[in-house]
């Protein structure tokens, strides 16, 4: 599929984040990753016993950059400055881009602008060992919590941005089931801990609802 990664899609398109081998993030990574083949999601989004929660988020969040980095990957030719001038989520939501940081005042941008902005600020903070500190022992601060749910919420645009304005594109690309489960995983971890505020969820809520409940008659009929 290296079609896809033209010319214009490798600005976009960026390096993995990894966490280092040999650190416990690490292991709390590969755990994410075992619970995640059982294929109950509910399950493997729970803090696991006895782990610090801003550890857990933290690799969680790592995690979920990497999956959309790799989805929008897949379709950067078609989010394009003419076919998405702005950054909306249908015709309801538009973002407009503001970090508070180097860009104060919101600015109107295209699509592809705000999430290339987006993904570059996340990849600031993921680099910022003040924030999220790599080596063991040194603590999290104590703003990490605020600055997590601020970055999660920010991911959950470019989700929001897919599943509006390029569905078709993920469903012909034969991405649907990856990009489901993907947001699915997404969703189920920010409800397990309560990151992201309902109305920011607003513009995915009927398909929120939709992944909750299906998920819930799965359990339903498995306690019988």
């Amino acid at each position: 599929m290296s079609f896809l990664f033209g010319s214009r899609s490798n600005k976009t398109f960026r390096p993995k984040k990894t966490i280092p081998e040999g650190t416990h993030q690490y292991d709390l990574m590969k755990h994410a990753a075992a619970t995640l083949g059982s294929g109950n999601l509910r399950l493997a989004v729970m803090l696991p016993e006895g782990e610090d929660l801003n550890e857990w988020i933290a690799v969680n969040i790592v995690d979920f950059f990497n999956q959309i980095n790799m989805l929008y990957g897949t379709i950067t030719e078609f989010c394009t400055e003419e076919r998405c001038p702005v950054m909306s989520a249908g015709p309801k939501y538009e973002y407009h881009w503001a970090d508070g940081q180097t860009v104060k005042k919101p600015i109107k941008c295209s699509a592809p602008k705000y999430i290339d902005y987006l993904m570059t600020w996340v990849q600031d903070q993921l680099d910022d060992e003040s924030l999220f500190p790599s080596k063991i022992g040194v603590p999290f601060p104590k703003n990490f919590l605020s600055s997590a749910k601020t970055i999660l919420k920010r991911l959950f645009r470019v989700y929001a941005h897919i599943y509006h304005q390029h569905f078709e594109e993920v469903f012909r690309l034969g991405e649907e089931a990856h990009l489901n489960t993907s947001f699915k995983h997404f969703i189920f971890f920010v409800q397990e801990f309560n990151l992201i505020e309902k109305r920011e969820l607003a513009p995915l809520q009927e398909l929120i609802d939709t992944l909750s409940n299906k998920d819930n008659q799965h359990k339903h009929h498995h306690s019988k």
